[in-house]
């Protein structure tokens, strides 16, 4: 059968799209994409670099762009001239429109009708469908509409629940020496600092992954990228979600350095003024929820991280030791990996590795 020139005759789905993605999607044609008049690239070496975003278009000019980036910057009023693409040939694919819903940018130029009006009219709050049978029965309720924070979280967590085969390893370290070392360095006459258990943590962290640099890795299709440092992320919880700004290098700080980072951080974070390089990236995330008293618990990965740790309370339990019943204080954690590229021994050292540096603190010094 003749087919109309310019006619959409397929669309391809990005990995990690289905076939919803399609639903309202433009098969109306248009211009084709201008051919590249550039040669095709050469192979690229055996170790992959990141993707390159190609710049954003101009305006008035077409945008390419997969149907699941289309419709989700549709919902989000996302101009997608103004998002840099990392796809094929420049294309605006869904990575590229959680990126921009993270940091901001990428709104739509308010229409004329708004901007000769000085605003907008508000967005009606989302109701359920009329007659849904999940929310026939329920008693009254107050819709609340997700924020864009909160549609990005909600994106990343279940693409990385589904996505990535998690391997959770539980060890718990006694770190009565840890205290103790805290309590003299906190103490000393004139210090401007105070260490925190969760700094200790840190640079645990990051001195276990100099050593098991293994696990200081990214799952790519083509190549396991091993990092050549540590950039520790740790999850801070914020009016309306999550974020988890960046210990840079940690392996090189000395705790104080690392306690007035990771407060500098925390506290830009809660106020909104963290600047994207401060949360977007890191290769190893701690999550810690010994402060509200939780013993243990897991966590998802945050892609393209390899790994998290959760980090529980230190509480008293009674321990034996040398056939002696004794107490001692004792922290659970549990570390969550990706089993396509870390396997279950090389976690295991990790995890061991990181034990004994935090029952024996002096090794940080090393």
């Amino acid at each position: 059968a003749d087919v109309a020139v310019n006619a959409v005759i397929a669309l391809l789905l990005e990995d990690g799209e289905d076939a919803s993605a399609l639903d309202g999607a433009d098969t109306s044609g248009g211009a084709a994409a201008p051919a590249p008049t550039a040669d095709a690239p050469k192979a690229a070496p055996a170790t992959p670099a990141a993707p390159t975003a190609a710049p954003a278009a101009a305006s008035g000019d077409r945008v390419i762009a997969s149907p699941l980036a289309k419709r989700i910057a549709g919902q989000q009023g996302l101009d997608l001239a103004a998002i840099s693409g990392t796809g094929p040939r420049g294309r605006v694919v869904k990575r590229d429109v959680d990126a921009a819903l993270a940091s901001g940018t990428g709104k739509a130029a308010p229409s004329a009708a708004s901007a000769t009006t000085g605003a907008s009219a508000p967005a009606a709050a989302p109701t359920p469908a009329q007659g849904d049978p999940v929310f026939a029965n329920m008693p009254e309720f107050e819709a609340v509409a997700n924020s864009s924070m909160r549609k990005v979280i909600a994106t990343r967590l279940t693409a990385s629940a589904r996505d990535i085969p998690h391997f959770n390893i539980s060890i718990d370290v006694e770190i009565d020496k840890l205290l103790a070392a805290r309590k003299d360095l906190n103490g000393r006459d004139g210090a401007d600092y105070k260490i925190s258990v969760n700094d200790f943590v840190i640079k645990a962290v990051a001195v276990a992954l100099r050593r098991c640099p293994d696990v200081n890795v990214s799952y790519t299709d083509d190549a396991i990228l091993k990092f050549k440092r540590a950039d520790v992320s740790v999850a801070v919880a914020i009016e309306g979600g999550l974020i988890t700004p960046i210990i840079k290098d940690a392996g090189s700080l000395g705790l104080a350095a690392i306690s007035a980072k990771a407060k500098e951080l925390a506290g830009k974070a809660r106020d909104g003024k963290l600047a994207p390089e401060e949360f977007q990236g890191g290769t190893f995330t701690i999550s810690n929820l010994g402060m509200f008293g939780v013993k243990s618990f897991n966590s998802i990965i945050n892609p393209p991280q390899g790994g998290i740790l959760s980090v529980g309370a230190g509480e008293q339990r009674p321990v034996v030791k040398n056939g002696a019943l004794s107490v001692a204080t004792v922290m659970s954690l549990t570390l969550a990996v990706d089993h396509r590229c870390i396997d279950g021994a090389t976690a295991a050292g990790f995890a061991k590795e990181l034990k004994a540096i935090l029952e024996d603190p002096i090794q940080l010094l090393l």
